[in-house]
């Protein structure tokens, strides 16, 4: 019978072993635990990037457009956090920790600003008072027959010339330069006076692939300075039936 209690032994043993990991790792598990057990994220920020003549938004590119740099203090090295600016020209984060922050908004459409030092609690608001690049003004964007046309005025604020304006369509309101399925643009290169009336014109017909007949799509004209990292300056986007 000497095999049988080698035999009980070795399953005992293998038992032992296997109640000896599973208890070394609840131990770890509740461990984990009590080292978490810290407040969630319970600040938030939100605000609108501001026109500081007119007090209007100034309208923005939500794809590859203006961003919110946060930087959060009591960490080295720490990584900034980058807030995406709606078409609108408004920004909201939720999800932030209390704790005082850096924040500006950067490549943007407007004059650079100061970054600012701010105390994010919850429901903080921060709204940046800007001089915007170019102001796009006198916006009519119709329906002439089956052409799309686009007429307005530029009104620049620094004296760089202006590259290039352009009408975009999208069947999305997010419509923008970096988000259109069908486009007319100019090149410019020069400065613009306030009062000379840019025409731009699109064809539905020209792009039957994207545009169909009878479905409505958005259409928002824009216009791009020539300063390093700048972003398109628009006006709201309108929603056209074609």
């Amino acid at each position: 019978m000497a095999w049988f209690k080698t035999l009980n032994i070795n399953y005992a043993s293998k038992d032992m072993k296997k109640i000896f990991f599973i208890t070394l790792s609840l131990a770890g598990l509740l461990s984990a635990c009590e080292l978490d057990n810290y407040p969630g994220p319970t600040a938030s920020l939100s605000g609108t990037i501001i026109d500081d003549e007119t007090g209007e938004p100034v309208q923005q590119d939500i794809i590859r457009g203006t961003v919110i740099e946060l930087t959060e203090h009591g960490y080295d090295p720490v990584q900034p956090q980058y807030l995406i600016i709606k078409n609108d020209g408004s920004y909201e984060n939720s999800r932030l920790f209390a704790n005082t922050y850096t924040v500006q908004p950067v490549r943007g459409n407007f004059i650079a600003v100061e970054p600012q030092e701010v105390a994010i609690k919850e429901n903080t608001k921060l709204d940046f008072h800007v001089i915007p690049y170019i102001r796009v003004k006198d916006v009519s964007i119709e329906k002439a027959g089956t052409i799309i046309k686009a007429t307005f005025r530029l009104e620049q604020t620094v004296p760089n010339n202006i590259v290039k304006i352009g009408l975009y369509a999208h069947p999305d309101p997010h419509v923008g330069e970096p988000m259109a399925i069908a486009r007319t643009e100019q090149e410019l290169h020069r400065p613009v006076s306030d009062d000379e009336l840019f025409t731009l014109e699109l064809d539905p017909a020209a792009h039957t692939e994207f545009l169909k007949q009878g479905n409505t799509y958005f259409f928002r004209v824009g216009a791009l300075i020539d300063v390093g990292e700048a972003k398109f300056n628009y006006e709201a986007a309108v929603a056209i039936a074609i």
